[in-house]
Order: structure tokens, then sequence, then C-alpha cells
């Protein structure tokens, strides 16, 4: 199994990656990361959550030097969230004297300013504001080594191909050039040709699903019915091996808290534990000696257990990516799986994302339509889960 120090990833680095439970490379990063580290221009065709951010972030980390007190890598991204999602994952990764600033709308333009001057190392920013720094002369790239444009067909179908190619014009004929795209349309080919040098073009095909070996239900529910929706839930369809997924790692460790009170057998998995305790976790998982995963989506990621029966997403994913990485858990290897997922009233946008993009509306069910004798009979699970353990 090839790890990330095979691939040139420092130590340090693959150490940060091991504590967030990644342990091996993905198919973007096996093959963009290399090429990186190589000095190559790279054009890539890769979906949100195949790994992307840290095939090009790997190679940047390792040869920011901070020392030198300017900016040395800007990464364009289209939205205000994506460009925060990356900026935390630089800070997880970062060593301590590296800074790195999100530049984006919304914020003070002047303390913006003030954080530029000469601070930062790394700059993730959205085209607009960073052109308004450039135009004010708060921040100057003639210097920068490494440029990333990320969702390039995102952000040449909002209209933001005037402003990168602005930004491009400021920076110095020999960075290095990182283009990621979920879709290699003609617009983001004839960009690729402007803005790269004799680059290393990378496919990878997005994560397919088996979906007719899967059932995906949805109950509509809110936060705050959420928890005793689930446990009726269980205790009707009694899963053998489940995994659950939530949003953050406090409300894993408050779902986890919650079940163990109520007798069943479950742990939590997330990006808080030591490497030890995550394996330990693993192990108990695929025994079977525990019964329910309770796990975010960074902690399962590459996570393939034999067996799992049941996958619950507590809290809704934001893309529909995470949606497929999720539900393929279950249905492996030509078994049968079943997929819940619970959506409350704010969820409603990103439903219609998912149910767009696997092209099916999900199964809508309520939580009248379990058994009578089984809504709220969590007394007589406990009561076989506390016979079970005597045993």
């Amino acid at each position: 199994m090839q790890q990330f120090e095979q691939l040139g990833v420092p130590t340090e680095l693959s150490r940060k990656l091991k504590h967030q439970g990644i342990l091996t490379p993905t198919p973007i990063q096996k093959e963009a990361i290399p090429a990186l580290m190589d000095g190559q221009d790279v054009i890539a065709q890769a979906q949100t959550g195949t790994g992307k951010t840290f095939a090009f972030l790997l190679p940047i980390l390792k040869n920011v030097d901070p020392a030198s007190a300017y900016v040395q890598a800007v990464i364009i991204t289209p939205t205000r969230e994506l460009a925060l999602q990356i900026t935390q994952e630089v800070q997880k990764l970062k060593p301590e004297d590296v800074h790195v600033l999100a530049v984006y709308g919304g914020q003070d333009v002047v303390k913006q300013a003030n954080k530029l001057d000469g601070r930062a190392h790394i700059v993730v920013a959205t085209p607009g504001r960073l052109l308004d720094h450039l135009r004010r002369e708060n921040v100057h790239l003639n210097e920068v080594d490494y440029l990333v444009v990320d969702e390039a067909d995102q952000m040449l179908e909002a209209g933001f191909l005037p402003d990168v190619q602005d930004i491009l014009s400021q920076t110095s004929a020999d960075r290095q050039t990182m283009l990621f795209s979920a879709t290699i349309t003609s617009k983001v080919q004839a960009l690729g040709k402007k803005i790269l040098n004799k680059p290393k073009k990378i496919v990878v095909k997005e994560e397919t699903v088996t979906v007719e070996n899967i059932k995906q239900l949805l109950y509509e529910t809110t936060d705050r019915a959420k928890q005793d929706t689930l446990l009726q839930i269980m205790s009707e369809h009694r899963p053998f091996l489940a995994v659950i997924f939530c949003r953050t790692k406090r409300r894993a460790k408050k779902l986890n808290d919650a079940l163990i009170a109520k007798g069943y057998e479950s742990d939590e998995l997330h990006g808080d534990l030591s490497q030890a305790k995550r394996e330990k976790v693993m192990q108990r998982f695929r025994n079977a000696k525990i019964q329910y995963l309770i796990a975010t989506d960074v902690a399962a990621r590459g996570l393939d257990v034999e067996g799992i029966t049941h996958v619950f997403n507590y809290d809704i994913p934001q893309d529909p990516e995470s949606y497929i990485h999720r539900i393929g858990r279950t249905g492996r290897a030509g078994g049968k799986g079943l997929a819940i997922t619970f959506a409350a009233p704010k969820d409603k946008q990103a439903l219609q994302a998912i149910e767009k993009h696997i092209h099916q509306r999900l199964e809508r069910r309520s939580i009248q339509s379990l058994s009578p004798g089984k809504r709220g009979g969590e007394e007589k699970v406990e009561k076989k889960l506390n016979k079970r353990k005597r045993r």
C-alpha cells in the first residue's frame, strides 16, 4: 500500500495527515503530487471529494519558505466558502511560521490589506476581491512561485475569466501553475493553453456507486427531533453494522454519548482521536464488537469495512460527491445496503443538489410509517442489548 512519504511528502506533513485519519493517497494525489514535486504544471479533472485539495497543498507546503516575507503561493477559488475550506486545511497542515490568509468579499478591505502586508506566504482568494487588492497595490504577486486555479469550470461559468486573466498577468512567467476542474470544458482547455507550460494532464473518474444495491430513503425531520428519529429507525431496522455520519466532531461525540447511554454498542471516529485510538475503534468495528460507528467525513475517508448494512446521514452532506462517498460504504461486493438521510427544512438546497446529481428523487418516509410497536420502543432494544452483554 503506497504511503505519502513515497510520493515525496515530508515526514512531518505525513504525520499531520495521519492525525486526521488520512493514511493512503487517493488516485488524484498519487498522480499529481509527484508531478508537482517535480516542478511540472498540471491540468487535472477531479471532483470534490477525491482529495484534490491535498494534491496541490502538500507540494506547496513542502516548498514554501517561511523566512521569505512575500506571497509565494496563490490559490484562486470561485466562492468564499471554498476559500475558507481550503484555508482551514492549510491551517491544519502548515508549520507555525507559515502564514495563510483567506481573501474574499464581505470582509473589511483595510483589515485584509494589513494582514497581506508582508505577512502572508499563502493567499487563498476569490478573484474579485484579490483583483481589488492588486488594484489598490495592497499586494504584489510578481514573485509568486505557485498558482492554483481551483474549480476552474465553476469559475468560468460564473464569469470570472477576465478577473483570472488580469490576476495571472501580474504574476511571474516562471511560476508553477496548477489547474483543477470537475470537468474539462472547451473554455477550461482554452484557459489551460494560455496559462500552463507543457502540463501533465490527469483525469480521475468520478466515484461511482452501484445504486441498484443501495436502497435510499429520506426522513424529513428537524434538528431537535433528529436524535429521537434515529433511535426509532434503529429500533425498527436493527442494523448489523452501521456508519452514522455527522457534520462535526462535537456532534459525533454528542451522538455517540447519547447512544451509549441508551445501551447501544457504538463508538466515535473523528480527527481529535489519536492514531492508536482510531485504529482500535476501527478494529472493534471490523470485528463487530461495536455495531454503530459515528464518524465525520474526514475520518471516514477510505473507510472500507465488509458487512456494513446501513449508512445514516444524520447530518446531510453539503455536496453531492460526499453523499456518494458516504452511501458507498454499504452495498459493497454485490451485497445489499440501505442509506437513510435526515433532512431538516434548512437542508432543502443541499438535498436538491444531491437529487439532481444522482438523477433520482430520494424515497420519502415519515416516522409514522414505522411499526407502531417499535416507535419509541427503545426499551425493548435496551433489554435485548443488556441481555447480550450479560452472556
